[in-house]
């Protein structure tokens, strides 16, 4: 069990249904993106915009959530899966809490949009899609809880499943609230956020008959009894959970800030941000499932009492990392073109984007082990020190560092979008420092 071999193969077959379910629904994006850039430049830079509002803010429960699954996984490694149930519901009351408090941030969102100085026909669209993407809000949430529970007990099957179910909906129905078809009005890029909405719903649903009628899920027996809120489980759960859901939005939200900053520059400048941004978000999804499988490995072996195994699966996760890294970075820059005309083929879109791969590329090798790091922490239950380090990097290195590369001249005359990308390269890699050491003095202290 304490073999090398052994814990990669494990954290592989962990890894991989992550790993395709994390695919589909980055793709769902690409798919929202490439079809409303058919549509034009100015739809896709909507899909673009409004995906910076919904996104953080859906990613900041998301990641209140995320405190729950190693918790699991500690419990199914102490044998004590019954403790599961009632801790779960618990995560459903924060879930529906915070959902609550994105449709209402949603809805208000076209008073800060109306700030911006975009294009009066972007900003229609942009109000549209963001509206419609309200609506499936709360199966959002609640399906995250469902799938914290099924790989909390290492079970990722399901979620590879779901997200095939929601990529089956997010084209017929791109395809139909974009263009226009069976009696549907053409929304445009604002049909995206119809397409999507129903997409969160069609998981939500599929997700919980799943865990009903399978018998992987016996012993949980998830909708077998109803628990009250239990606010001092809540609190704790809280406590242990904001730093990841600060630490997770700081992240998300410094992408969402550079493409707000970069919106006045033009639909061209957003569009070639967005489809550099979307394809990396979609090599982005190697390391995120082998972080997430590093995070129930750590949780499942502390519950029994091994510390030195789970050291073990951080140092073999970090390692699988990085090694695929390098392959998708050199991948990247070879096909950097013929993938830029995927998503457009308006010149300068494609000039411009390939370019930011070139960018791209580089800060792929830093992400492979901070993501793994930070997934590790997590199974630990060193969530503060996410936070901290997120703030530094992020917003403190990468974005004061993009922003004056970017904007201003105190360095180099104004780069505009290559700015933001040399300083998302700094703060990914310097996020990557911090967190490989904080995580050997956890797995120091854990040693003594």
């Amino acid at each position: 069990m304490k073999h090398g071999g052994f814990q990669a193969k494990r954290l592989i077959q962990l890894a991989l249904p992550v790993l395709v379910a994390q695919v589909t629904q980055t793709m769902m994006g690409f798919i929202d993106t490439v079809m409303a850039g058919r549509v034009s430049a100015i739809d896709m830079a909507a899909v673009a915009v409004g995906t910076s509002f919904w996104l953080p803010i859906m990613l900041l429960v998301q990641g209140l959530l995320m405190a729950f699954t190693p918790v699991f996984a500690h419990h199914h490694g102490a044998d004590d899966t019954k403790s599961i149930r009632p801790l779960a519901f618990q995560a459903l009351y924060i879930a529906l809490l915070g959902g609550v408090g994105i449709m209402a941030f949603l809805w208000l969102s076209p008073a800060i949009l109306k700030t911006m100085e975009l294009d009066p026909q972007l900003l229609q669209l942009t109000e549209d899609y963001i509206f419609a993407i309200s609506w499936g809000t709360m199966a959002f949430v609640i399906y995250q809880v469902f799938r914290g529970c099924s790989e909390g007990i290492s079970y990722t099957l399901p979620t590879m499943i779901i997200g095939f179910i929601g990529l089956g909906v997010n084209i017929p129905a791109n395809y139909i609230f974009i263009y226009g078809h069976f009696g549907m009005p053409a929304l445009g890029g604002a049909g995206c956020g119809v397409a999507t909405a129903l997409v969160f719903w069609a998981m939500c649903i599929s997700m919980g008959l799943y865990m009903y009628l399978h018998p992987k899920f016996k012993d949980i027996h998830l909708f077998a009894t109803f628990y009250k809120p239990d606010l001092p489980k809540i609190g704790a759960m809280l406590k242990l959970g904001t730093p990841i859901a600060v630490s997770l939005f700081v992240e998300v939200s410094l992408f969402s800030v550079i493409a707000i900053l970069l919106a006045p520059l033009g639909a061209t400048v957003v569009s070639g941000h967005q489809i550099a941004l979307n394809f990396s978000s979609i090599v982005f999804m190697l390391p995120l499932s082998i972080g997430i499988a590093v995070s129930i490995r750590i949780g499942y072996y502390l519950g029994r009492d091994r510390p030195d195994i789970s050291a073990l699966v951080a140092k073999v996760g970090i390692l699988i990392s990085f090694g695929l890294s390098i392959i998708t970075a050199i991948f990247t820059v070879v096909f950097r073109y013929p993938i830029a005309e995927l998503y457009n083929k308006d010149v300068e879109v494609i000039t411009l984007a390939s370019s930011l791969m070139l960018l791209a590329a580089i800060y792929q090798i830093s992400d492979s082990i901070q993501v793994v790091a930070a997934g590790a922490l997590r199974g630990y239950s060193d969530t503060k020190s996410i936070l901290y380090i997120s703030l530094i990097s992020y917003w403190g290195i990468g974005l004061s560092l993009g922003y004056t590369l970017a904007k201003t001249s105190l360095i180099v005359p104004a780069m505009g979008a290559m700015g933001f990308w040399i300083g998302l390269v700094a703060g990914l890699a310097s996020a990557a420092v911090l967190f490989a050491i904080r995580l050997k003095v956890i797995q120091q202290r854990l040693s003594v």
